[in-house]
């Protein structure tokens, strides 16, 4: 079942080609509704914040399955300025971009898996994944 989509993300609509790709690969694994809103929730932020905050990037969705169970691994990747505290940006609230300051937390909730590594002025790198029945 493995299959790899990637989008490169440099202006707003690229946004909306990333939610709908990711949305595309969450029915074609017969993801619930309530999943399938968790991952493209997340992509949506993760690619907002590729367009907004970086200049640019890549989200790269790889479908896969173990045993019966399917997961979706969103990756996002860019060369931006980086983030200088990521600790803080994980905090609900703490926002740079005079946003509510939920998006990276929110992505970590919605998601079973979470991890972002960051250094300003070496860009960043997230990587989520969501089961689409919880591992047992």
């Amino acid at each position: 079942m493995a299959e790899v989509v990637t989008i490169r993300v440099e202006e707003e609509l690229d946004v909306g080609r990333a939610r709908r790709a990711a949305a595309a690969l969450c029915a074609q694994a017969g993801f619930a509704p309530a999943e399938a809103a968790s991952v493209t929730t997340s992509v949506s932020e993760l690619a907002r914040n590729l367009w907004q905050h970086a200049g640019g990037g890549t989200i790269t969705l790889r479908l896969e399955a173990e045993g019966d169970d399917p997961w979706i691994e969103v990756t996002a990747e860019d060369e931006g300025p980086g983030i200088a505290d990521v600790m803080r940006t994980m905090q609900n609230g703490y926002s740079t971009g005079g946003g509510l300051g939920s998006g990276l937390p929110g992505v970590r909730r919605l998601m079973d898996e979470f991890h972002i590594e960051s250094a300003p002025g070496r860009g960043t790198c997230v990587v989520a994944r969501k089961w689409a029945r919880r591992r047992r």
